[in-house]
């Protein structure tokens, strides 16, 4: 049962990381925002390598052909996943741009249904339907005036980008047949190395402006990447006890670290149907995870 402490880490740290991204977003694009998430969490993730192996050493893994194509899909497909949702934060409060965005849970196990032989149970599908239901309530298409499909676009896209890079950071971590935190943690720095790497040199070429922007706010930029950092160990190492569907529906409950975050840090209030569509979530998670 050790994944659920380190999914409920995970859930807390990405709740204030997404926070803490939003107050970025308003001074620097959302490339740099993006880039913000990584840029100082991989030296967080090689020193935390770097001391499993001073606490207990173990064997260095052995890189195929398909973990490394693991590792670069996960690392393209979270990219445009936050780089998504930081647009959505844009386009709807913090809240609500969470609440789309963990449309990931629902798609997650959906896709390990059809791709990675992880069946539901009807009581999972019944998980399925209410997620479903919740999302569309918290897009707002159930109001005329506000109805915005780009929103509801934009969160489904960047849900099922995280669900994608969750169920590939678990194969990956899968692939390289180490203990459980070791295997998370190569794959953790290889990915947030990867991403680094790719959204720098991009930015250095394509807008050198929005990197310079990045590097003016250093003490936001270090909450953001020691956040996504701690949450990132909590994530795959649950990830690689557990299955993508059940670690990222119990995940859920970031939705009410969120709810908290929104109403005591950025002082918002939920219309009735936000907090409905909020609620359907968490019970889609229990219903899921029951199964």
């Amino acid at each position: 049962m050790l994944w659920i402490p380190f999914t409920l880490m995970a859930a807390f740290m990405q709740a204030w990381r997404n926070a803490f991204q939003k107050q970025l977003s308003k001074e620097v694009k959302s490339t740099g925002v993006t880039l913000a998430r990584f840029i100082w969490a991989g030296p967080l993730a090689g020193v935390y390598l770097w001391g499993l192996y001073q606490w207990q050493p173990t064997e260095l893994p052995r890189f195929s052909p398909v973990f490394g194509g693991y590792i670069l899909a996960a690392a393209l497909a979270q990219i445009l996943a936050t780089n998504l949702m930081v647009k959505l934060f844009q386009l709807k409060n913090f809240a609500i741009g969470v609440g789309l965005a963990k449309s990931e849970a629902i798609l997650a196990a959906a896709l390990g249904v059809v791709f990675f032989a992880a069946p539901l149970t009807p009581l999972g599908w019944l998980g399925v339907l209410l997620g479903g239901v919740a999302v569309f309530l918290l897009s707002g298409v159930t109001k005329v005036r506000g109805l915005s499909w780009q929103t509801l676009a934009l969160g489904l896209g960047s849900g099922l980008a995280f669900a994608l890079t969750s169920l590939w950071v678990r194969e990956a971590s899968l692939e390289l047949g180490l203990p459980v935190p070791y295997g998370a943690g190569w794959v953790l720095l290889l990915v947030i190395s990867l991403q680094t790497l790719l959204l720098t040199g991009w930015l250095w070429l394509k807008d050198r402006v929005t990197l310079r922007a990045l590097l003016a706010r250093p003490r936001l930029t270090l909450l953001i990447s020691g956040c996504s950092c701690l949450g990132s160990i909590g994530w795959f190492t649950a990830m690689s006890l557990e299955t993508v569907a059940m670690v990222k529906t119990l995940g859920q409950v970031e939705v009410l670290f969120t709810l908290l975050i929104s109403a005591f840090f950025f002082k918002e209030v939920l219309a009735r149907n936000d907090q409905l569509g909020l609620a359907l979530i968490v019970i889609a998670a229990l219903c899921v995870m029951w199964s």
